[in-house]
């Protein structure tokens, strides 16, 4: 018999985080496009972003039909955060521009491709990406590097780097608490077995 979960945020009910995820105002808006493999995954930061923030939209799918539709948000102007050749690092909205639409895919780094290669009007928007980051506090996924970040974590700092001064480390509460409460449910033993190994992997 499954456990009743929380539909808002899809967690268990017993371990819901609604309580920690606040309601944020932002100039930015933020679309996260979601792979569907991302949906059931019991760490789906993407959802946690968009649940935290008023002025975002959370789509899943591989093709999107009414993407010109998500694109043409008069009064922003789209940019896709990911990297490329033509990327260029993020700055802080000037005073005078417009707004930015930020377009995050959500999904391992093949299945984000996937989407691109599936949405030309995707794939052809300008690219941004965050620059320099610190550790992510993402302790429990394999990654290419220490720097690499879950979806929120990247939405976080993109938003903090948009809007400076303003701060979005709130939204990062309800993604704290999901890692605790997952290295408690398979015990610290296990934990840092699993991740001593996996931060030797990442240093050989």
């Amino acid at each position: 018999m499954s456990r009743a979960r929380c539909e808002r945020c899809l967690r268990p009910q017993s371990h819901c985080l609604c309580a920690l995820i606040p309601s944020l105002d932002s100039r930015t808006r933020v679309l996260v496009l979601q792979h569907p493999s991302e949906v059931n995954h019991a760490l789906n930061t993407a959802r946690l972003a968009t649940l935290g923030l008023r002025n975002a939209q959370l789509r899943v799918g591989e093709v999107f039909e009414d993407l010109p539709q998500l694109l043409n948000q008069p009064g922003y102007q789209a940019h896709l955060l990911f990297p490329g050749e033509q990327a260029q690092p993020l700055i802080a909205d000037g005073a005078d521009s417009l707004p930015t639409l930020l377009v995050v895919p959500d999904g391992t780094w093949r299945k984000a491709r996937k989407l691109l290669h599936c949405n030309p009007l995707l794939a052809a928007l300008p690219r941004v990406t965050l620059g320099e980051v610190g550790v992510s506090r993402y302790r429990l996924r394999k990654a290419p590097d220490a720097e690499a970040l879950s979806t929120l974590e990247a939405i976080v700092h993109a938003l903090q780097t948009l809007e400076a001064p303003a701060s979005f480390a709130a939204l990062l509460r309800p993604f704290e608490a999901l890692i605790e409460g997952q290295i408690a449910a398979m015990g610290e033993d296990t934990y840092s077995r699993n991740h001593a190994r996996m931060k030797q992997s990442s240093t050989d």
